[in-house]
């Protein structure tokens, strides 16, 4: 099964601190992670290609990945930033080499992500990303999914893909307080066409508690029966992922998931949703 990672950062800490990174609770990410590692880290699990994602609201970081990726045929291509409250926004798009498949914003960073996300501004970005053919890749928690779909609506057109299904509330479990709530907002954003949604995140999200795949197995099957195979895609969130596990642990517990599905509804989940929702060149 050829497999594409969706979603994996990379990060140099001498040229850029992570401010968000803790170095005692995260101390296997309190370090760099550069193209190198990425590449032997993916041929050690098959993986034949991934999408970089950006980390930080930074235009320079995004065109350090823009140059990654047009040095290794490993990097199909690259989740990056641009201010999309900028009156200069589809220029600024337009000027960026097809390595750009997409855009996203850190709204968790912002002090209230709705309010962000409801200023004329950025509902007038969305609308030149998706006039560019960009995907937007959206980083919120599921409570927030209900106020800021009326947006992504309003923009037809604008291909989304949710990052973590929503930061899914994995450490709670099936029977926590929050699945129920959780489920019904993936619900509703998933009956929106032309959104798909990352299985990522998920394993990470299980912290601080012992996780296996019959752990993740009630978040995936609200998520197919939402999205359904056609629509999810695959991504690692590595490095982030490392908090939870190895790599190939990972890739081995998404497949053993995902088992049940034909072999063409794999395929999908793994390669070529991806290609579809990014317009990924084969």
């Amino acid at each position: 099964m050829i497999v594409l990672d969706a979603h994996v950062h990379l990060w140099d800490l001498a040229r850029r601190p992570q401010p968000w990174i803790d170095p005692e609770t995260m101390a296997v990410l309190h370090r760099s992670f550069s193209d190198a590692e990425l590449v032997d880290t993916c041929a050690a699990a098959d993986v034949s290609g991934v999408v970089l994602v950006q980390v930080l609201n930074d235009r320079d970081e995004t065109q350090e990945m823009l140059a990654t990726a047009a040095t290794h045929p490993l990097v199909r291509g690259v989740v990056g930033w641009t201010d999309l409250a900028d009156s200069a926004v589809a220029d600024n798009l337009h000027a960026c080499p097809a390595h750009l498949v997409g855009i996203r914003h850190q709204a968790l960073a912002e002090d209230d992500p709705v309010a962000w996300f409801r200023q004329p501004s950025v509902g007038r970005g969305l609308q030149q990303l998706a006039e560019a053919d960009l995907a937007f890749d959206v980083m919120l928690r599921w409570q927030h999914l209900p106020h800021v779909q009326p947006l992504f609506d309003s923009a037809t057109e604008l291909r989304v893909v949710l990052d973590h299904a929503g930061k899914a509330p994995v450490h709670e479990g099936a029977q926590g307080p929050d699945f129920p709530g959780w489920a019904a907002a993936i619900r509703q954003i998933a009956a929106r066409d032309r959104t798909w949604c990352k299985l990522s995140g998920l394993t990470t999200m299980a912290l601080p508690g012992p996780w296996d795949a019959a752990t993740l197995a009630p978040f995936v099957d609200v998520l197919l029966e939402a999205f359904g195979p056609q629509r999810l895609i695959f991504g690692s969130d590595w490095p982030v992922s490392l908090r939870a596990g190895a790599y190939p642990e990972l890739i081995q517990t998404v497949l053993t998931l995902l088992e049940q599905l034909t072999a063409s509804e794999q395929e999908a989940i793994l390669r070529s949703n991806a290609v579809e929702a990014y317009r990924l060149i084969e």
